[in-house]
C-alpha cells in the first residue's frame, strides 16, 4: 500500500483551508485518511503551518511520500533536514547528539527568519497605514482651504457692494459738509 502525506481541503469557497493528512495514495483527495498531521491555512501573510512535527517525521521516515506543497511545508519546518541528519546517524557518519545540536541550530535560525518577516510585515502595513492617514489629513485641509477660498470670493462682492453703497453716501455727505 503506498502511503502519501497530502493536502485535505475543506473551508468554503475562496476562503480554502487545509489539513495535512496521511492517506492510502489510491483514497481521494477529502475521502478517508490514516491520520491527520495537521493545518496548513495559505490566507494569512505569511501561510499559517501547524502540524506535530514528531508524527511528520514518523512518516516520513516510515517512507510516506509527500506531495509537492507537503514537501515544501516540510522542508520549510525542517523535517526533511532532520531525516538527512537521522539518516547520516544511521549510517555512523555523526552521533545523535551532534545531529540534534544541528537541528537546534537551524530551528533557532528559521525561526528568526520568520519573526524578522512579520515584523517586517507589520511594519509595512503600520507605515501605509500612516501614510494613508497623512495623505487623508492633506486631502481634507485641501477640501477645507478651497472652501474658506470659495467662501470669501463669495463674500467678496457682497463686502464690495456695501462698501459701494456706503461710498456715496459719504461722499454725499462730505459735499453736504463742504457746501
Amino acid at each position: 500500500m503506498a502511503v502519501k502525506i497530502r493536502l485535505a481541503r475543506r473551508g468554503r469557497k475562496k476562503a480554502a483551508m487545509y489539513d495535512i493528512v496521511v492517506a492510502d495514495a489510491r483514497a481521494p483527495r477529502d475521502g478517508r485518511f490514516i491520520e491527520k498531521l495537521g493545518t496548513y491555512n495559505p490566507l494569512t501573510n505569511p501561510a499559517t503551518i501547524n502540524f506535530s512535527l514528531d508524527k511528520a517525521f514518523d512518516w516520513v521516515m516510515k517512507g510516506a511520500e509527500p506531495t509537492d506543497t507537503v514537501r515544501a511545508m516540510l522542508a520549510y519546518r525542517g523535517i526533511l533536514y532532520k531525516k538527512h541528519l537521522q539518516i547520516g546517524v544511521n549510517k555512523g557518519a555523526l552521533t545523535q547528539e551532534q545531529a540534534d545540536a544541528k537541528f537546534e541550530e537551524w530551528t533557532a535560525n528559521k525561526e528568526a527568519k520568520i519573526t524578522g518577516k512579520k515584523e517586517s510585515l507589520s511594519q509595512k502595513k503600520a507605515d501605509a497605514r500612516k501614510a494613508a492617514l497623512a495623505a487623508e489629513a492633506k486631502v481634507s485641509a485641501d477640501r477645507a482651504e478651497a472652501l474658506r477660498k470659495k467662501a470669501e470670493a463669495a463674500a467678496a462682492p457682497a463686502v464690495e457692494a456695501e462698501t459701494s453703497e456706503e461710498a456715496p453716501a459719504a461722499e454725499g455727505e462730505a459735499t453736504e459738509t463742504e457746501a
